[in-house]
């Protein structure tokens, strides 16, 4: 991954050269939504993005996807003709001789593979090989089978066939297929593919770009103009945001080499999670559930998945410092949440994205034993919001241990939003969607979650206004 990130740098420096400024990381330069007027916030996470995209030049996977239904058209044809053949109940050699070398349109069903073969070289030839972008050939192939098919109808011999349904079914699959590949190419694998170029980073200095790009091309979304500010090599504080360290993660529960397929496996996660975390900060649902000042609680009830809860707090620091200290300093998390045992940084995915551990003690005055958690984490600026998603996910490192019961975290987010009133406070949400397994009263587990969300922002007050009075802050 650090060599992605290296060569994807170089390839910036020969791009933007002219652009380059100082090297310390700004993260005020991040895109947000705002700054892109023909994006709607329903693209910040698309399977159609992510079906389209040409991940390093690699065929997409819609298009993937369109060449094995060709395929699938050839082989399957090709096997209903073999079952015609088979049932006249001749020998295959006799039958086989009859249908291909001495051919007769009005006897041999043969010319209907032959031009399923024809479709597939040409399909295969024009958007897999030549990797064509438009619907012309497509069209072409089906508008000459459905002439060949219909002229076959009126030539073949129907009154004499002996499989009569089973060779109407032959050129109806034949009609339906060649009907299929044109509709999927035109209506699936062209527009996906067109929105992905449209969405996805293409240009690092144009101002559209979207958020996107950070999950499908695993590089910083948080990019300005200067390569030195998209990837800093100066000494910076230990996992800070601002100066990150891919190296390995040293501690109790050792990082894995993981495979390309496993990356990408976790930042289509991160990405899915992120929309999700998104979607339910912004749901309608929300009910006042209790207040304590000017925090409060909200809660809401999701099919299949039981209650979740958003705290809203206001906190006197900056929403970048906050950032910094949920995320990138998640091993000292225990250090002033007495709710947190231990909290480790298991697996740097990239820059935004990491795997993490936490174990948590006891709550609910004992009534809730101690649980741990395995979450896929991801940062991201959207709308002037710097937004932490959360999700549980699964680690080599991390096995289920029979001290504790394995908790799962749903898709959640923390969400931290300059004051408008104020630039050096922030707007803290917190989404909380969990599963703490295990059986607990209902009553327990809510009141338990909402005692916990404000004693959570009440410890985390008291750790900012610390930092405040020794001058790190």
């Amino acid at each position: 991954m650090d060599q992605e990130i290296r060569q994807a740098a170089e390839n910036l420096i020969r791009s933007n050269s002219h652009n380059i400024q100082s090297p310390t990381l700004d993260i005020s330069h991040s895109h947000s939504i705002n700054t892109i007027p023909s994006l709607h916030p329903d693209y910040i996470i698309s399977e159609d993005l992510l079906a389209g995209h040409r991940a390093n030049g690699r065929m997409s996977n819609v298009r993937r996807f369109f060449c094995m239904f060709v395929t699938f058209d050839l082989l399957f044809t090709g096997l209903m003709w073999l079952i015609c053949v088979m049932l006249k109940g001749e020998n295959i050699r006799k039958a086989l001789n009859e249908q291909i070398y001495h051919y007769n349109v009005q006897t041999s069903l043969f010319d209907v593979v032959l031009a399923a073969l024809c479709r597939f070289v040409v399909l295969l030839l024009f958007y897999a090989l030549i990797y064509m972008n438009h619907w012309i050939i497509v069209s072409i192939s089906t508008t000459l089978t459905c002439i060949f098919l219909i002229a076959k109808v009126f030539l073949y011999d129907w009154p004499h066939s002996t499989q009569p349904v089973f060779e109407v079914l032959l050129v109806l699959i034949s009609f339906v297929l060649s009907w299929g590949e044109a509709w999927f190419l035109d209506f699936r694998v062209l527009p996906q593919e067109s929105h992905a170029r449209r969405f996805l980073i293409t240009n690092t200095d144009s101002e559209r770009a979207p958020l996107i790009q950070s999950y499908v091309r695993g590089l910083p979304s948080m990019y300005t103009e200067s390569v030195g500010n998209f990837y800093s090599p100066l000494a910076s504080p230990d996992g800070s945001m601002y100066g990150f360290n891919s190296g390995p993660v040293l501690g109790r529960y050792p990082p894995v080499a993981l495979t390309r397929e496993q990356e990408e496996n976790y930042k289509t996660l991160a990405a899915k999670t992120m929309q999700e975390a998104w979607d339910l900060l912004h749901k309608k649902d929300w009910k006042l559930e209790k207040a304590n000042g000017a925090d409060s609680v909200h809660t809401m009830t999701v099919p299949k998945v039981g209650k979740i809860f958003k705290l809203t707090a206001y906190l006197d620091v900056t929403p970048k410092f906050l950032l910094d200290e949920l995320f990138y300093r998640v091993e000292s998390l225990p250090q002033w949440n007495p709710a947190l045992l231990e909290s480790h940084k298991v697996q740097v995915i990239d820059e935004h994205t990491d795997i993490s551990y936490q174990i948590a003690a006891d709550g609910a005055a004992g009534v809730v034993s101690s649980r741990d958690f395995v979450n896929l984490r991801h940062w991201s600026y959207i709308e002037n919001r710097y937004i932490i998603a959360c999700i549980g996910t699964e680690h080599p490192s991390l096995p289920k241990n029979e001290k504790y019961i394995r908790g799962e975290n749903r898709a959640g987010c923390w969400v931290m939003q300059e004051d408008p009133n104020n630039c050096n406070k922030c707007i803290f949400q917190w989404v909380l969607n969990t599963n703490l397994n295990g059986w607990i009263p209902q009553y327990i587990r809510d009141t338990a979650f909402v005692g916990m969300m404000f004693d959570y922002v009440k410890h985390l007050k008291q750790h900012i206004t610390r930092l405040r009075e020794s001058g790190r802050l």
